[in-house]
């Protein structure tokens, strides 16, 4: 399969990078294991023949599998591909990467269980070189994927069927599948954490285990592609911060600042030498940029922001949740700045790597959100904390994200109001966040029902501007008392007066007459009190409740609900292949005007 006909051919990872990668994407055997007898019946053994083909990366249920679309519950699914490794990465340690399997994935090579991981949403690898040959190779997933609300599934629906806002699952590889070289002595990960107040860049660098011998990392800095900065370290412990003075640059130029306006950002090259051998080379990148809340309002490198944020689900109507496309993904980026919006809360979904990549180099702020489950049980506590620390951890350096939201309106922690230890939940998840990533805001319960929060963000779809302006008429009140028949702080907790308010879904409109109508798959399309009947009646709504929202003298911002039609939520300002509904720069006049 020529690179051309491989899907998603790009690199996954441009955050980071090695100088070797070799796409294992593209047409694998697969098979359903309904019965559970795979593993009894050893289909992980090289030459058993699963019956049906798929397209990795894209689910079975979706229609660029090959497979789909379909509804249809498979709890356990096998893939199967063979490999050879390229020449240039013989000779070192080969690992394969999966960027997102859908849930629970074994990974078998040359019928050897390698390894397994658990988790819908974030990348792992494994270290195959024990087990492979000269030649070819069989690399065999066993994947099981549960209709279990426990489990962080965001808006997967977890019975057959759309259902209300939830809607088809995701099942197995649904992110791109690659090998790297490597050697014995590698980099786990690289952090950047910029000060611009000083000019300094905070660099963290993870390896895989401690050194020994003569072991030195140097670093390199290039900014609009001329050098800028060069480090060299001689004292290099598994965990190195090495503090970069951008100020003090071999182009004797100012430091420039990551902003919407100017997404200004620099490459920065690790390389790991152990007695004068080069053992591991990492390209990443990094922007200098600050954001904060002093007394209520959100300042964005030391000037006061004001979010315009959009809803952004991140479905497609063939893939689903796997973007078709790396153009797929700018154009819905492009469509978010048309529109006059600022940032993205990207709602109960990790995105796909790249989003993040490209919302940097276009200077689009964002949300990051978990997926939320839907039952409270130790369980759910252990996976929405993984979840989230896999989540900082693999996109740290992204300025574009300025804001984590580990929980959405009580999902998952549907006692919060008054129990005590779902509580205390959502107030682990708030200081964990905090403790792995002091640098960005949270949102731990967006919604309604906060405790300890950087955000309060709530909801209210009220389709009348009369209706918002008395909903938000006084803070004071509305912190203590109801948003939308849910009470904006759970018992026990207060604003402390330093929180940023922002009202983090609104709108909602959908159509009558433009977008499917009636039922779609079973389900009945929707949008927040009703439907409009024409373009006109659309804007008398967007425009009221906007100018509501602006008109709040404490508010610092709101998220419109949302980027696109999803399935049978028909409240897009797109429909679901991005055709907009309306004119397209009258909504950016009503959007812009807090400017």
């Amino acid at each position: 399969m020529t690179n051309q006909m491989i899907p998603r051919p790009e690199h996954p990872r441009p955050d980071f990078m090695r100088d070797t990668f070799c796409n294992l994407n593209g047409t694998w055997s697969f098979g359903f294991d309904d019965a559970n007898c795979g593993m009894d019946e050893g289909w992980f053994r090289p030459g058993y023949a699963l019956d049906r083909q798929i397209v990795v990366p894209f689910c079975y249920q979706s229609e660029r599998s090959g497979i789909g679309p379909m509804d249809e519950i498979h709890p356990v699914m096998w893939y199967r591909r063979s490999f050879t490794v390229p020449e240039e990465m013989k000779g070192r340690r080969i690992l394969v990467k999966f960027g997102a399997v859908d849930y629970k994935a074994t990974v078998f090579v040359n019928g050897y269980a390698i390894g397994s991981h658990t988790g819908g949403y974030t990348p792992f690898q494994l270290d195959a070189t024990p087990y492979l040959v000269e030649g070819e190779n069989d690399l065999c997933l066993r994947v099981e994927d549960q209709p279990d609300p426990v489990q962080p599934r965001g808006k997967q629906n977890w019975s057959r069927g759309l259902r209300g806002c939830w809607y088809t699952p995701v099942s197995g590889i649904w992110q791109s599948v690659y090998l790297e070289a490597v050697t014995d002595l590698q980099i786990d990960y690289i952090h950047v954490t910029p000060d611009i107040d000083t000019g300094l860049a905070h660099v963290e660098i993870m390896l895989n285990r401690v050194p020994d011998g003569k072991v030195s990392l140097s670093l390199d800095i290039t900014g609009n592609g001329e050098e800028f900065a060069s480090v060299t370290v001689t004292t290099v412990k598994r965990n190195t911060v090495v503090t970069v003075d951008m100020n003090h640059n071999l182009s004797h130029v100012p430091v420039r600042i990551w902003r919407p306006e100017d997404p200004a950002l620099y490459d920065l090259r690790v390389q790991v030498v152990q007695e004068g051998v080069r053992k591991d080379q990492v390209d990443t990148y990094f922007g200098m940029r600050k954001v904060e809340v002093r007394d209520g309002v959100c300042y964005l490198n030391n000037r006061r922001l004001y979010q315009r944020l959009i809803l952004d689900q991140g479905y497609w109507p063939d893939t689903l949740i796997t973007p078709p496309s790396d153009e797929a993904i700018r154009e819905d980026l492009e469509w978010t700045k048309k529109f006059g919006f600022n940032g993205a809360r990207k709602h109960q979904k990790i995105e796909d790597p790249r989003y993040y990549y490209w919302a940097d180099k276009m200077g689009m702020l964002v949300w990051g959100e978990v997926p939320s489950p839907y039952t409270y049980t130790d369980e759910t506590v252990e996976n929405l904390s993984a979840t989230m620390l896999e989540f900082i951890r693999r996109d740290f350096n992204h300025p574009s994200i300025i804001a984590w939201v580990p929980l959405n309106e009580s999902w998952g922690v549907p006692q919060i109001s008054s129990n005590k230890r779902q509580q205390m939940t959502a107030s682990m998840l708030y200081y964990m966040t905090k403790a792995a990533d002091g640098t960005r805001l949270c949102s731990v319960n967006d919604g309604w029902e906060q405790v300890h929060t950087d955000i309060c963000g709530l909801h209210d779809y009220s389709a009348k501007k009369e209706t918002l302006k008395k909903h938000f008429a006084d803070r004071e009140f509305l912190e203590k008392q109801t948003c939308q028949n849910f009470r904006a702080y759970a018992d026990g907790f207060c604003p402390s007066g330093e929180e940023l308010f922002m009202v983090t879904e609104y709108g909602g409109i959908a159509f009558e007459n433009i977008g499917p109508q009636g039922e779609m798959g079973g389900a009945q399309t929707w949008g927040y009190y009703g439907k409009v009947t024409d373009e006109e009646a659309f804007f008398h709504r967007y425009q009221g409740a906007t100018e509501a929202i602006i008109e709040i003298p404490f508010c610092q911002g709101y998220c419109y609900t949302q980027l696109t039609d999803v399935m049978q939520e028909i409240n897009g300002l797109l429909t679901p292949d991005r055709k907009p509904k309306m004119d397209v720069e009258r909504v950016r006049s009503i959007t812009v005007s807090p400017d």
